[in-house]
């Protein structure tokens, strides 16, 4: 289950291979099975140590499908770059990916709000203390689940290598390389209803500055 077999040299087997690509990435997908169909979806996460924390509606059965002990799956891919090569046999892309197995468990609740905060604080590093507090409301609203990291739980593959020289190029002497490709924050756009004299909060500054 958590050997890689195809392309093994792309294999890391170190974990600080696998907090590296948990760490740069804030969304994944979520999977497994419910009444016999696969079931798939896309969720932000954060990872608190030895697990991978998410959180949805209460109301979804998917999630408490597998918040009730159901074997899931949970996927990261990071794409670094476009790998131009002389022919497109040859193209490909530098990327960077993870895949954790096991079993979710509820987060208590008296941990949730702990959890809930790491999650925000994790897409924008100190938003959690420019805010109030969740609600009781919002608290049991929120299914807080964690995915435990466990030794023989993970695998992660990486590509971070330039195009591969062929023998028969269908251009000659033509361009090959890597394209880089990275995501940036932007500009902040309000809301419509905030005031035009109204500035950011410091922690979407400091994101928008990436620092």
């Amino acid at each position: 289950m958590n050997q890689i077999r195809r392309e093994r040299e792309r294999a890391r087997t170190d974990r600080p291979d696998l907090d590296s690509v948990l760490d740069a990435a804030s969304v994944g997908t979520l999977a497994t099975v419910l009444d016999g169909q696969p079931w798939v979806v896309p969720m932000l996460y954060a990872r608190d140590g030895d697990r991978i924390l998410l959180h949805g509606s209460t109301g979804a059965g998917a999630l408490r499908h597998v918040a009730a002990g159901a074997p899931a799956a949970f996927c990261v891919t990071l794409l670094d770059g476009i790998v131009v090569a002389d022919t497109l046999f040859d193209s490909t892309a530098n990327y960077r990916s993870a895949v954790v197995r096991g079993n979710l468990t509820v987060i208590d609740p008296r941990e949730a709000a702990y959890a809930l905060d790491l999650l925000s604080d994790s897409l924008i590093p100190g938003r959690s203390s420019e805010v109030r507090a969740s609600t009781k409301k919002e608290l049991v609203a929120t299914l807080a689940v964690a995915l435990p990291i466990t030794p023989d739980g993970w695998t992660v593959k990486v590509r971070d290598a330039p195009p591969a020289q062929v023998e028969e190029s269908s251009q000659p002497g033509g361009w090959a390389g890597v394209v880089p490709l990275r995501t940036v924050a932007g500009d902040p756009v309000p809301a419509a209803w905030v005031s035009a004299d109204v500035n950011p909060p410091e922690s979407v500054c400091r994101l928008v500055k990436g620092i």
